[in-house]
């Protein structure tokens, strides 16, 4: 039996490998980038209003994490300022102003399509009073983008390439509270 545990930023630090270990397995990235992503983890662990869940059974198999996004922090100026050139201030606003910004989100493939990454994301989402939800996932028929679709996420941007990257992305957002888990 799968249970999710919230856990602040001091508890995330303590479990970063087995969290890196995770997004590894998950995403299968070049070796040479996991350095930065676990810099970038910990930077993200900084951020206001952190929180993450981990799924555990008993071991850690999954994860979550966000935080309340901010002028100043990386993803939200680049994504937010791509959303406003595209679609006015007023979309900008309406989905960056006050939005949860969800980083990570994976499981263990092993764990995969049981429903834990589903759990997660309403895990995270609960009792958030941000206006809105929003994160990145690649631009492609994945099962995170379908599972993202299926929670009411709908596309902001889509075939968004970061600055230095080469990768398309879709950027999503919904708004809060997300509706009653299936």
């Amino acid at each position: 039996m799968i249970q999710l545990r919230r856990v602040g930023p001091d508890t995330f630090i303590t479990v970063i490998d087995t969290v890196l270990d995770i997004y590894t397995e998950a995403m299968r990235p070049p070796t040479d980038q996991l350095t930065g992503r676990l810099a970038i983890m910990r930077n993200h662990a900084t951020h206001p209003d952190f929180v993450c869940l981990l799924a555990e059974s008993p071991d850690i198999v999954g994860f979550a994490y966000g935080f309340h996004g901010a002028p100043g922090q990386w993803w939200h100026d680049v994504v937010r300022r791509a959303l406003q050139d595209q679609a006015g201030p007023g979309a900008a606003q309406r989905w960056f102003g006050d939005a949860l910004e969800i980083a990570e989100v994976h499981v263990r493939p092993d764990y995969q399509g049981k429903g834990i990454g589903r759990s997660l994301i309403h895990a995270i989402c609960e009792g958030r009073p941000e206006r809105t939800a929003v994160l990145s996932t690649h631009d492609a028929p994945t099962a995170a983008r379908h599972l993202y679709g299926d929670i009411g996420f709908v596309d902001l941007l889509t075939r968004f390439v970061f600055p230095g990257g080469y990768e398309n992305y879709v950027i999503a957002g919904v708004p809060l509270p997300l509706p009653p888990q299936r």
